[in-house]
């Protein structure tokens, strides 16, 4: 299994980072307060410092639809539109492609490259899922980059695998018979770190130097990296657009997403509240759980406490566990 190279490599400080050139241009239709914008910036500002030029599938979704209303596109790299279910194999072929016409004296081989996928919790989680399994399986050396705003937003805000418990959407919409959607989040990391890559990792935009030195990691890694990103949508979680980074800092500092990477089977948690907050505390900013607030509906605040502190429990006995091997 490969190696991740990164002791001599630093991530330069945040006032150069913001001297490169932009590569998502403005002007492009994400809507306000949209984290995945936020996302793919930091993204970007990493490789440029490092020197690499990534190459990118883009599942459809928010992301596709809003960056390339014909015939205007925000991309200034190389860049594919597919569709919503096979990102992780278009990138794999066109990966698969480019060391062929290297092998072939075709492209240069000095170089620096990285072919990264990017998608929705709608296109990962779920409709994108067997693709991005087939090409972690086999190897590929790109990193699979997941935008987890919890919903498909850009159809109508209907329930994914990664909608948390009792939060409102279309499909499964509050009322007298519901408080919502009624399955638990999909833990996505733990799934894809089962194919024993080299790298997996969560991070959120509110934490940059922890995101960008995890981003470097999945750069410097040779073979298949993913990167779990929680995006914040003001539309369809009912938040206000001046507070997506305040909601994203509740969701660490609830527990709600921690902060953790997977290296060659070792988990790591890489940021630990000092004093966790409850968890109503992030609930409380978005208007699809405003429901739960109601004082007949406590014990579903409760419960939905006691799933964080289960999945927080478990992550420290894998972190545990794997130290100890």
């Amino acid at each position: 299994m490969a190696q991740i190279k990164t002791a001599e490599i630093k991530v330069p400080p945040l006032k150069k980072l913001t001297n490169y050139p932009e590569k998502l241009v403005p002007g492009h239709r994400l809507c306000a307060g949209c984290g995945a914008s936020i996302i793919i910036r930091q993204m970007y500002m990493v490789a440029s410092a490092l020197g690499y030029e990534l190459i990118i599938a883009n599942a459809t979704g928010c992301v596709e639809v809003c960056t390339t209303i014909y015939p205007y596109n925000a991309w200034k790299s190389p860049w594919i539109h597919n569709a919503f279910e096979n990102a992780a194999a278009t990138i794999s072929g066109a990966e698969a492609a480019y060391k062929a016409l290297k092998r072939k004296g075709k492209l240069p081989t000095d170089k620096k490259v990285k072919f990264v996928a990017l998608g929705g919790d709608g296109g990962t989680y779920d409709i994108g899922f067997q693709s991005l399994s087939g090409a972690l399986e086999r190897g590929h050396d790109f990193i699979y980059v997941c935008y987890d705003n919890e919903a498909y937003m850009n159809t109508g805000i209907q329930r994914s695998s990664a909608t948390p418990k009792y939060a409102n959407t279309t499909t499964q919409p509050v009322g007298s018979e519901s408080f919502g959607k009624p399955q638990t989040k999909k833990w996505m990391p733990e799934v894809v770190a089962a194919h024993g890559i080299p790298y997996v990792a969560q991070v959120a935009p509110s934490h940059w130097k922890d995101f960008m030195e995890k981003f470097k990691k999945a750069l410097l890694t040779e073979g298949p990296s993913f990167i779990n990103a929680f995006s914040v949508c003001p539309r369809g979680w009912r938040s206000k657009e001046e507070e997506g980074i305040l909601v994203t800092k509740l969701a660490v500092e609830t527990n709600y997403w921690p902060l953790f990477e997977v290296e060659n089977g070792k988990w790591r948690i890489t940021y630990r509240p000092k004093n966790p907050k409850p968890l109503e505390e992030f609930l409380k900013l978005q208007g699809r759980f405003k429901h739960l607030f109601k004082p007949e509906n406590k014990h579903l605040i409760d419960e939905l406490q006691a799933e964080v502190d289960r999945r927080w429990e478990r992550l420290n006995r894998m972190e545990n566990l794997t130290r100890e091997e």
